[in-house]
């Protein structure tokens, strides 16, 4: 009777757990699932033009910083780490440049991007900032569920993040951010009323290269049956970065300039390895 009573026990916490989670899953708003660009790529507010059309609110300093890129670019100069496939982290990932899946779990949240395959954490288990973060690209993020409509469904999911680090760009038109790896971003994502198939994401981005934060409006767009995809940037990469300028690499492996009158790399790049010319 006794072990009867326990198994009966054990079988109606199962029941109540397994109601338990249930019931949890269902306070979650629909953004499992793939998720592709929206807006357009070239331009980080999609609202204005691209490029100087932006009209970032950088400060003198990095207003600077920004026409030296600008005229690295019609020079031939990379200046951009996307170019030669490196990652180009927070906030510029948000671009989505490839597809997204979302994956939510009850104390972490995992978006899975496969544009240069960065992998985002943001942490809702209510924990506080860390004191010595270990700085990435993406950096690190905690996020907070939100109810406003009081219905007992999430609709809203807050994040922020810090402790980032690298050469960060906004955009592939060269506007900066501080080199001090002080960057905060904050972001609020929801899905459209109209249509849950869309997904808004807005961001404000915090930094000494700014004036003042910076706000933009993104969407994203559900992708139904989508298949994960690899995208490997480095493969078949034939980018070559010699003395700042790029080069491509035929199939044979000589280099080919990529502007009119480039000059060709400066021999004591080369000297080191290969010593001086006899």
């Amino acid at each position: 009777m006794l072990y009867r009573s326990s198994a009966v026990a054990v079988a109606a916490l199962l029941c109540l757990c397994t109601a338990a989670g249930a019931q949890d899953a269902k306070k979650y708003p629909a953004f499992e699932g793939m998720w592709d660009r929206g807006s357009p790529l070239g331009s980080w507010d999609p609202t204005k033009p691209p490029g100087r059309g932006q009209q970032a609110p950088l400060t003198p300093e990095y207003q600077a910083v920004y026409e030296a890129n600008q005229a690295k670019d019609k020079a031939g100069i990379v200046f951009d780490p996307k170019f030669t496939c490196g990652p180009v982290g927070m906030p510029r990932v948000m671009n989505m440049n490839q597809p997204m899946e979302f994956i939510i779990k009850p104390t972490v949240i995992y978006m899975l991007m496969e544009s240069q395959s960065p992998i985002r954490r943001i942490y809702t288990d209510g924990r506080a900032w860390p004191k010595d973060p270990d700085r990435a690209y993406v950096g690190y993020s905690i996020g907070k569920w939100l109810d406003t409509n009081n219905d007992g469904t999430y609709d809203t999911l807050e994040i922020e993040t810090r402790a980032m680090r690298g050469l960060r760009l906004m955009d592939n038109s060269g506007i900066p951010l501080a080199s001090d790896d002080e960057t905060v971003v904050k972001e609020k994502i929801y899905l459209d009323k109209a249509n849950p198939d869309i997904m808004h994401n807005e961001i404000t981005t915090i930094d000494h290269a700014f004036t003042r934060p910076w706000t933009v409006s993104r969407f994203y767009k559900r992708v139904h049956d989508g298949r994960p995809q690899e995208y490997n940037c480095a493969e078949d990469n034939r980018w070559i970065v010699i003395g700042g300028r790029t080069y491509v690499a035929d199939t044979e492996g000589y280099l080919m300039p990529i502007q009119k009158d480039e000059p060709p790399p400066d021999p004591k790049l080369f000297q080191k390895y290969f010593g001086p010319k006899k």
